[in-house]
């Protein structure tokens, strides 16, 4: 986790994050101050970015929105006061409406981002200054501190480019908290065919298999927000295990980027897991993101416990050999 220290001072109305990175110190500037990279990084998990605007020069203004995974947006707008390249600039934070406009009764802060270099890359130090000790408290209750340093955490992926944070790791399952679970993978193959592979039953049906020895034998897929899925997997001869199956409904569709989805076990009374799919491209290479929400701990645990990382690891195993057929 890259954030080393998060602070906030009464007295003083700040909230300072401090977060270091084994970049050097241009990087991250331009990480900061290239609104498509910002967009893979300042939204917390399940919140991704969109920067619809982004005028960075003294008095300019950036706007963005972030998308929950059921569909509910956030907006947020940033004036320029002062920039420093590549040692920092300085914003005025404010929530903002669909039109990118500031709202009048939600807290106005000011933000400056530092930056510095350090022996292992470089520093982050952001100091976000708030008129009132209510307008602190506010934010914090918000989840302020938390949203801002899972959004951090996913910045190094950002830095080191996809195929040197993930090629040869295989499916990485990272837990972020007691319902948040994380899943990465990197696939050898453009976004546009990686897609294809999670809504063409024909090509679902070659490699979303699980382990060796099963079969997808029904496959509705729902490409558009409202619409119902079901799989079913079944095991071949001489392989234990039941015939089972998952559905659920379409919630939020941005192709080939993004697919919001519930999945419920077909047939009993478990409850349903939130599936948030991210897709990114690089070189050639795109990376899946799944961040998947349970109801609970327990789920969590229980799901987690049955191998479902090496099943996925299996199944994106032959997606890979499946696109490179295509």
């Amino acid at each position: 986790m890259p954030v080393t220290d998060v602070t906030t001072d009464p007295e003083a109305l700040t909230l300072t994050l401090t977060a270091d990175f084994a970049a050097p110190l241009e990087r991250l500037w331009e990480a900061f101050t290239d609104p498509r990279q910002l967009e893979r990084f300042w939204g917390p998990p399940g919140w991704p970015a969109t920067f619809t605007s982004f005028d960075f020069e003294p008095g300019g203004r950036a706007t963005y929105y972030m998308t929950s995974p059921r569909g509910e947006k956030s907006g947020g707008s940033w004036e320029f006061l002062s920039i420093d390249a590549p040692r920092g600039f300085e914003v005025l934070d404010a929530f903002a409406d669909e039109s990118g406009t500031p709202i009048p009764d939600m807290p106005v802060s000011r933000m400056v981002f530092s930056f510095e270099s350090t022996d292992a890359g470089s520093r982050l130090r952001n100091v976000t200054h708030f008129t009132t000790a209510d307008a602190l408290e506010q934010v914090v209750a918000m989840g302020m501190i938390e949203g801002a340093t899972m959004a951090m955490s996913q910045l190094d992926r950002v830095l080191e480019g996809l195929r040197e944070y993930a090629a040869g790791k295989g499916t990485q399952t990272e837990i972020l908290d007691d319902t948040h679970v994380r899943i990465t993978r990197l696939i050898e193959g453009p976004i546009d065919l990686v897609w294809r592979a999670h809504y063409e039953p024909e090509l679902l049906k070659k490699w979303m298999l699980g382990p060796d020895g099963w079969s997808l034998v029904e496959c509705e897929v729902a490409p558009a927000v409202g619409g119902t899925y079901r799989y079913v997997w079944e095991p071949g001869e001489g392989v234990e295990g039941e015939r089972f199956g998952f559905d659920g409904e379409t919630l939020v569709v941005d192709a080939p980027r993004r697919a919001v989805t519930t999945e419920h076990m077909t047939g009993t009374d478990f409850p349903s897991t939130l599936n948030d799919l991210n897709l990114y491209e690089e070189d050639g290479a795109t990376l899946i993101t799944l961040l998947i929400e349970y109801p609970d701990k327990e789920t969590r645990d229980i799901v987690l416990a049955t191998g479902m990382t090496d099943g996925m690891e299996a199944s994106y195993a032959r997606l890979e050999g499946v696109l490179a057929a295509v």
